[in-house]
């Protein structure tokens, strides 16, 4: 494993984030409009990151362009709804620990039938089409489509609302500034996530076979260690990774929909396109661009806010055309 190289930190892109929210306090004008809009921002990056971390992982280790993703998003945010309808005395109680009790069950019940599902798309979707990047593409939408056809027949195929329990509703004060403590709660559990992959990727010898796998397949397989199980296990945890990210984008729009994995799905592909295809922390560092973007654009701007992240892809690939962090050989 020693032949994995450590590079030398680029701090750029980090610095990058600091610029942007840096050059936004004087367009925005207010100091708490801006603490606001830059904790909502920070809130949707994460999520994304959630999201997009799995799908990120998948492509640097196994090279499938996995256009089905949003279809673990959509379960994971439609099994909530069960479990948390399930619970409606936890998540209607006025105690903070039945209401975040409830959350956290949500949560687990979505990461355990989205992983679940991942190991089914795995084996009958996507294995067949390994190294053929075309057929990819078609097949894994196709799989999206089927499976936001079984969410239809499952759920029907009307909106289902997804209210925040007591405890996550409302907003704290910081200052003159009101930040909703949903909010806040997206950042930790983000931030969380985040630790737990850059323990698990640089801590564990798990992750330095990620590394090594996403560096050199071909000489993790010549020191005998099965790539193909890796593969499996990084699809399913990315797969569980998306259904935590359904789960806390379903109570971000407090609503769900069959399409809901659809409507993410192109967020998620500029994210890791920004970040460089494979990184981890060039896709943190590309869902906080992105989260905070669309939030100063949408209150500076607000007929730019819709192409405001793909002039952000843009500006970064002139930059840097292979992403903020780009995978060596990638």
């Amino acid at each position: 494993m020693s032949a994995v190289a450590q590079a030398r930190f680029d701090g750029k892109p980090l610095a990058l984030v600091a610029a942007l929210v840096l050059a936004a306090w004087p367009l925005v004008g207010s100091a708490s409009t801006w603490l606001t809009l830059t904790v909502a921002g920070l809130a949707m990056g994460l999520i994304v990151f959630i999201i997009a971390s799995g799908l990120t992982l998948v492509f640097g280790l196994m090279d499938v362009l996995n256009f089905g993703h949003g279809v673990f998003i959509a379960f994971g945010a439609f099994v909530a709804t069960s479990v948390m309808g399930g619970m409606a005395d936890w998540t209607g109680s006025d105690a903070a620990w039945q209401n975040l009790a409830a959350v956290f069950a949500a949560m687990l019940a979505a990461m355990a039938v989205a992983g679940a599902i991942g190991w089914a798309f795995e084996r009958v979707i996507v294995r067949p089409v390994y190294g053929q990047h075309l057929k990819q593409i078609l097949i894994t939408m196709g799989g999206m489509i089927v499976g936001e056809e079984l969410i239809k027949v499952l759920w029907g195929p009307a909106q289902i609302p997804l209210p925040l329990p007591p405890a996550l509703r409302g907003a704290v004060l910081m200052g003159d500034a009101a930040v909703e403590v949903y909010r806040l709660f997206a950042v930790a559990i983000g931030l969380a996530v985040f630790a737990a992959l850059l323990w698990v990727l640089n801590r564990t010898k798990l992750g330095v076979l990620v590394r090594a796998g996403v560096q050199d397949r071909e000489m993790v397989e010549s020191l005998g260690y099965r790539i193909r199980r890796l593969f499996v296990g990084v699809f399913v945890a990315g797969s569980a990774l998306a259904g935590l990210g359904g789960v806390m984008w379903g109570l971000y729009q407090q609503s769900v929909v069959p399409q809901i994995g659809a409507q993410v799905n192109t967020l998620i592909f500029i994210v890791i396109i920004i970040g460089g295809l494979g990184s981890t922390l060039g896709c943190f560092v590309g869902a906080l661009l992105v989260g905070l973007m669309a939030n100063y654009t949408g209150f500076l701007a607000p007929k730019v806010a819709l192409f405001s992240n793909i002039g952000l892809m843009v500006a970064v690939l002139l930059w840097r055309p292979r992403g903020l962090y780009p995978v060596t050989n990638r």
